[in-house]
């Protein structure tokens, strides 16, 4: 079954299901993965406080999953 993170998908549930993914949260500034705010935010709270387009970087973290990429 594929994964696929939207916006409204909590950080804590992205690296649980995907904790290859933690370096593309790293690469834009989000250093508090493990805080637990952090892992209770949404992935668009999260860029939006970062400045981050929630849409791009969606694209990126969904692209990466189905690459079957490991960091």
């Amino acid at each position: 079954m594929a994964v696929e993170i939207k916006k409204d998908t909590i950080i804590g549930d992205v690296l649980d299901l995907a904790p290859q993914t933690a370096p593309l949260f790293l690469s834009i500034g989000m250093h508090c993965l493990g805080c637990p705010s952090a892992r209770g935010e949404t992935v668009e709270e999260a860029c939006m406080v970062h400045g981050i387009d929630a849409d791009e970087f969606l694209k990126e973290v969904n692209q990466f999953i189905a690459s079957g990429e490991n960091a």
